[in-house]
């Protein structure tokens, strides 16, 4: 049923996907390690963890800039960062109040419940 919650809307703004949900322990390890990173406020494995994601795909909700920030998901047997990321929304000192989760690079996203 879940599904459901992915059917895209088209507006002449754009394009933006209302992204299925998926549980914490649905999603792999790597991402519960990341997820404990970034509500310990790093260190990150990466320079570029923490940058502000653009939502240039338009598959995110559409917020001010600044409001979502990227952080990379460890992808097993990867020789560089891998495909796998979690874009946060409103992140602060304590984490972000909203998590999404990607492992096609930005194709695709779903919402972390936890």
């Amino acid at each position: 049923m879940r599904w459901l919650v992915a059917l895209a809307l088209v507006c002449a703004s754009g394009a933006f996907a209302l992204v299925p949900d998926s549980k914490i322990a649905e999603l792999p390890a790597e991402v519960r390690a990341t997820l404990a990173l970034i509500r310990a406020g790093g260190p990150y494995p990466h320079s570029q963890d923490g940058r502000t994601f653009q939502n240039r795909e338009k598959l995110l909700p559409q917020r001010e800039r600044g409001y979502y920030r990227e952080y990379t998901v460890k992808t097993p047997g990867a020789k560089d960062r891998g495909a796998r990321r979690i874009v946060g929304g409103r992140c602060g000192e304590h984490g972000c109040v909203e998590y999404f989760y990607t492992e096609d690079h930005y194709r695709s996203f779903r919402r972390i419940i936890e």
